[in-house]
Parts: structure tokens; C-alpha cells; sequence
């Protein structure tokens, strides 16, 4: 199984940065002091040296760019699946025919 791994609202990790930036406390110190890990910190104040508040907000599970991610197939047609169905017999035949003319090969 997976991990389950926490997410934090932007408030919180601009708290951090805040810390961070105005008060000059080292990473370690404001995961001690928020209770979270000091890389995720880490993490956060480089996303948003990076790209600002934006590099905060939340990025898993969400497709990058046009034509990202997993399609949206729509259901086939009986007919679809009547055309699907005989391109797959089809391609099985050819397999199974060059198959069989391997194994008379081997037997030459």
C-alpha cells in the first residue's frame, strides 16, 4: 500500500516562509517549532524562491499542460465493439499462423 502523505493549505506554508524570511529562522528550527519535517520546509521555501506563491499550491494529482493525464474514453458502440472484437480475431489468427509456421521451421 501507499503512503498517505499530508497537505498543507498555502496559510500554513506561507506561515513557514514567513518565518523563514522576517524572522531568519533556519529550516530545522521551523519544522521543530511547526512539527513537520524540516526537508518539507526545505521543499517549500525553494518552490517559492522559484516560482512564488504559486510554487505553494498544491500539485499532485493534477495533469500538467494540454492533453495530460489519462483520456476520457467514452463507452463503445455494439457496433464499436462488434469492429473491435474482429480486428482482435483477426490480429490472433495472423499470430497463431505465424506461430505454427515457426514451429515447421524448427522441425526442418
Amino acid at each position: 500500500m501507499g503512503k498517505i502523505r499530508k497537505t498543507y493549505d498555502i496559510e500554513y506554508k506561507l506561515q513557514a516562509i514567513n518565518l523563514y524570511l522576517e524572522e531568519g529562522m533556519g529550516a530545522k528550527s521551523i519544522g521543530k517549532e511547526l512539527g513537520i519535517a524540516y526537508a518539507i520546509v526545505e521543499r517549500w521555501i525553494n518552490h517559492y524562491k522559484r516560482e512564488g506563491i504559486q510554487g505553494l499550491e498544491e500539485k499532485r494529482g493534477k495533469a500538467k499542460g494540454y492533453n495530460k493525464g489519462r483520456p476520457k474514453i467514452e463507452p463503445l458502440s455494439d457496433a464499436g465493439k462488434i469492429q473491435r472484437l474482429e480486428a482482435e480475431n483477426a490480429y490472433l489468427k495472423k499470430l497463431l499462423a505465424l506461430k505454427k509456421e515457426m514451429i515447421l521451421k524448427r522441425k526442418r
